[in-house]
């Protein structure tokens, strides 16, 4: 396993790291890699990553689904998150990437990994597993 650190710096971001993931994978023959986040607050997704736009509507489009003014039964003084646990429930907290023969990422044309944040800013961290 591999721990990447990732530093977000804002609330809610989308942070492509395509590019780690590869690297931290590169000659390792298997199957698939995992990318596991451990926090409640945090997820990880496949989507587009060769437009920035796209990242930046799906951070609207969260933020819209799950609003802050709703009222919530998790509260914690001085952290009233319990949007940000929702969230990272609907993204989830891992994602299976095949690997092809050569050991590459076998993502399709436009697809990148993005770390999901919700609850930022942070430093978190992500496990990388090669699963053989």
């Amino acid at each position: 396993m591999v721990e990447l650190r990732v530093t977000t710096e804002r609330q809610s971001e989308l942070v492509d790291i395509t590019r780690p993931v590869r690297e931290a994978v590169a000659g390792q023959p298997g199957a698939a890699v995992l990318v596991y986040v451990p926090h409640t607050t945090a997820g990880v997704t496949v989507n587009e990553h060769a437009d920035p736009a796209v990242a930046r509507d799906f951070e609207s489009a969260r933020q819209r689904i799950v609003e802050e003014k709703l009222s919530w039964d998790h509260v914690e003084e001085g952290e009233e998150n319990a949007p940000t646990h929702v969230r990272a429930s609907f993204m989830g907290p891992s994602v299976l990437v095949p690997l092809a023969e050569d050991g590459t990422l076998a993502l399709g044309t436009w697809q990148g990994i993005f770390f999901c944040e919700f609850d930022g800013p942070r430093e978190r961290s992500l496990h990388v597993s090669v699963l053989r």
